[in-house]
Formats: C-alpha cells, structure tokens, sequence
C-alpha cells in the first residue's frame, strides 16, 4: 500500500502545538493553508484544526499564551515532553532522551544545546523528514501517548485536542477513551525535596515558557535530512 506524504501537514502541527508567540501568529495564515493543501487530514479534523487556528488569530493574544501555558506546563496529563508521560522523573528518562537525540543525529538533525528531544514539536519536525512508511511507523510507536494527551484535552475541552486527534490519524490510529489520572496539584510537584533526602528533578521540565525548537544543520547529511525542518522554515 502506498502511503501519502503527510510531511506538510506533520510540520504544520509542529507549529501549530507550538507556543502561540507573535512569530506563531504570523505564520497562522501559513499554517491552515498547508493543512488544506497537503490533503492528509480529515476533513472533520480540518474543520476542528481551522476553528483553533481562528482562535489563536481572533483571540486576544495574552488570553491564548496564558492558556497554552496552563494547559501544557501545569499538569503530566497533557504535557508536550512525551516522555514525561513514559519515564516520569525516573532515571530511565536520561538515556532515552540521549537514544531520540542520536535518532535525529543519524538524520542529520542536531537540537540545540537545552533543547529536549521529547518536545512534541520538535518530533514532529523530524518526522517531517522521514519517508511515509517510516513516519507512520514512528507515529505508530507514540499512538499510545497521542491518545493519552488526546483524552486529557478533552477532558479539559480545549481546542487543542484536535491536532492530537489529527496525529492519532496520520499513525494509522483511531482515538479510543483512556482513563486518564487525575494531575498531581502544582504545589505539590514544585515541592522541595527533605533536606538530606535526595535530589529532587520534579518540575524541572514544567518551566512555564515556551519550548522553541532550533535544529542545527549537519552540511553531510543526505540530500533527505537537508530538507528543511527547522521553526520558522517555509511550510
């Protein structure tokens, strides 16, 4: 079976998931033209993504960047750093992070220094660069957590939602109700640890700001992983 190339539409969730800063808001109009015209979302879901892009275009913009921040740094349920949902703060976090860095890396693809692998928009720029068959498949293997973070928007009815819904579809998956625990209370996951009692990591990935993504470019990687998958590149 031949697979579409949902390349476009994967970097435009990208941005779309990302913090709705005044660059964002620039490149909305960008944004809903390349989810039309890369035909890879249902319509159904096209009409849910629209309605959110209009939202972050129409909306005041303090209101939206407020709200983003509560929904994705205030709570594991929905966070954006997909590991936190498979690792939590244990000691496994660690390597698998050094594990997704090295994926990009044999991609020619090179974060930052600070940048966090696990970021959502920043997997999807490197799924972006992948051939369909093996973008699914790397979609295919976070369905699980996609789902997740698709029930727990829901629950919190945010428009967000749809683009988690959107990713489900582009892995070949259907979204299916989860049981979704309820959110550690804030003070309680800033809380600092007993004197004397171990280090503590908790919080240390909720910094309530936005997560840029800035890949650096390998000049000799395959003319595949040139294209372009950093923020801000012309979708």
């Amino acid at each position: 079976m031949t697979l579409p190339d949902a390349s476009l539409s994967l970097r435009a969730l990208a941005r779309l998931l990302s913090y709705p800063d005044e660059t964002l808001r620039s490149q909305l109009p960008e944004i809903r033209d390349a989810l039309k015209s890369d035909r890879t979302v249902a319509a159904d879901r096209l009409a849910e993504l629209g309605a959110l892009i209009n939202t972050l275009e129409r909306g005041d913009a303090l209101d939206n960047e407020a709200e983003y921040l509560q929904i994705f740094d205030r709570g594991r349920s929905t966070s954006l750093h997909l590991f936190e949902h498979v690792h939590g703060d244990s000691r496994d976090r660690g390597p698998a992070m050094i594990d997704l860095a090295q994926t990009y890396e044999k991609a020619g693809l090179f974060l930052a220094p600070g940048e966090l692998p696990d970021y959502l928009p920043v997997v999807l720029e490197f799924v972006s660069t992948q051939p369909p068959r093996e973008a699914r498949a790397f979609l295919g293997e976070m369905a699980h957590i996609f789902n997740a973070i698709f029930n727990a928007l829901q629950q919190r009815k945010s428009a967000y939602a749809s683009a988690l819904g959107a990713l489900l579809e582009l892995s070949g998956e259907k979204a299916h109700a989860v049981k979704i625990a309820p959110d550690e209370a804030l003070d309680t996951a800033w809380a600092e640890p007993v004197v004397f009692d171990g280090c503590s990591v908790k919080g240390q990935a909720k910094t309530a700001q936005e997560q840029p993504i800035h890949f650096v470019r390998n000049e000799t990687s395959s003319s595949r992983a040139n294209s372009p998958a950093h923020t801000g590149a012309s979708l």
